[in-house]
């Protein structure tokens, strides 16, 4: 007899939500078949058999939450061996509409094997309704019915958008007896006592990435001495020569961005400057070799930073292509933890959505991290005359442990020779 235990898929990673199974009781697997999706605070991945056997048990059902890594979740008989027999039940556990039969041994597994809510419900026809746990929720609070709700999502799952525009309506029998969850009491009574009257609002409960972001930049913020450096970019020749590079490239369908000349001037100028390319340790400072890239994306629920690996390797058309994949990948959580892990420098632009300036917070154990604004036309003056031209504000937030004044300084000067005239980046 072989357990499946709940893998750690990243080194941070402390539990997670066994989405789907691919396998069901009877199977038999070989090493290196696909036989779970498990969902963690940043991605969906699938998870392969590592032993050969016949799937005697199914010990957590889909749907479930809050799975602990290394807690048992299948139970395979080795070829030509016999399972061993679980410890008998102390009672029958209770169905869980959609999900995959749980057997009554299955009792006997670690309590953090069961699931912390309702798996996702299943249509009048038996077929399962595929939605995120986030969605789910706020269908629950809402009394929203998902299967009257068309999913958006990857192969159609029903996403927090999907749930957020509709009306409540008739609760489901599951949202109707789910009793709410103690964060949920907490957080009520801690915005009570700040004066803030219950049925003023809705409470959205957090799900693993949320909080995951919100306990990694809380630390961030609160222990790494960091401090920011701005300067101002015009950028009109890079704009006419982005241009240039679109029409070379028409027939290939590859489009460079304004976001790939950021990624790709950065990646040179902390080449240039190595001092700023580098990661504090209490053990000392880490100067690595490649420029490690992590691009901000914005997904359903938070956000993730994957990541162009050296890329001051790399062309402008080979980091365009690269990062339109990873960025939709990341949305459909389809990214493997080393694709967002490990960066050493990153990228925030909100210049889309017109914001001019902001800050960042380190993300660690990076040196810095550059916030990208919106170009636009501003005054400025040239050989004492005013004068109009496009210009970028950037941020660059500084570890101050390793990256001081006058090294982000440095790379803040070379970042902005190429971005003012993209040429040099090929010398």
């Amino acid at each position: 007899m072989t357990d499946i235990l709940m893998p750690a898929l990243s080194p941070t990673m402390e539990e997670g939500v066994l989405a789907k199974w691919h396998v069901k009781v009877g199977d038999v697997v070989k090493a290196g078949d696909v036989i779970a999706e498990i969902e963690t605070d940043k991605a969906t991945m699938e998870v392969e058999a590592v032993d050969e056997g016949e799937v005697t048990d199914i010990l957590v059902a889909e749907g479930s939450e809050g799975v602990k890594v290394n807690t048992p979740i299948a139970r395979l008989k080795d070829e030509g061996g016999a399972a061993a027999p679980a410890p008998k039940a102390a009672a029958a556990p209770a169905e869980v509409p959609g999900a995959a039969p749980v057997k009554a041994e299955a009792v006997a597994a670690p309590a953090a094997a069961a699931p912390k809510s309702p798996s996702a419900p299943a249509k009048a026809d038996g077929e399962r309704v595929f939605a995120s746990p986030l969605a789910r929720r706020i269908a629950a609070q809402k009394g929203v019915d998902l299967k009257s709700i068309k999913g958006t999502g990857p192969h159609g799952r029903i996403v927090k958008r999907d749930v957020e525009g509709v009306k409540g309506g008739a609760q489901t029998p599951a949202a109707q007896t789910a009793a709410a969850p103690a964060g949920e009491v907490r957080k009520v009574q801690s915005l009570a006592q700040m004066g803030i009257p219950d049925g003023s609002y809705d409470l959205i409960p957090l799900d693993g990435m949320r909080k995951a972001i919100a306990r990694r930049l809380t630390d961030s913020f609160r222990d790494v001495p960091h401090f920011p450096l701005n300067i101002d970019c015009e950028i009109d020749g890079l704009l006419a020569s982005r241009a240039r590079v679109n029409a070379m490239l028409e027939t290939s369908g590859v489009k460079v961005s304004v976001n790939d000349f950021v990624i790709k001037a950065s990646a040179m100028a902390l080449k240039a400057v190595p001092e700023a390319n580098a990661s504090y340790s209490p053990e000392g400072i880490a100067m690595h070799h490649h420029a490690d890239v992590a691009m901000a994306v914005a997904i359903d629920g938070g956000l993730i930073t994957p990541i162009i690996r050296a890329a001051e390797t790399k062309s402008l058309s080979q980091i365009a292509t690269e990062s339109k994949d990873l960025a939709k990948r990341a949305r459909d959580r389809k990214l493997k933890p080393e694709e967002f892990q490990g960066g050493t420098f990153s990228v925030s632009n909100l210049g889309m959505f017109g914001i001019q300036s902001f800050a960042s917070i380190i993300n660690e154990p990076q040196g810095a991290i550059m916030s990208v604004g919106a170009g636009a036309p501003r005054a400025v003056v040239k050989d004492g005359q005013l004068a109009v031209a496009t210009v970028m504000t950037v941020t660059l937030t500084c570890d101050h442990r390793v990256v001081d004044g006058a090294i982000g300084a440095k790379f803040l000067q070379v970042f902005k020779a190429m971005i003012e005239d993209p040429v040099t980046m090929l010398a």
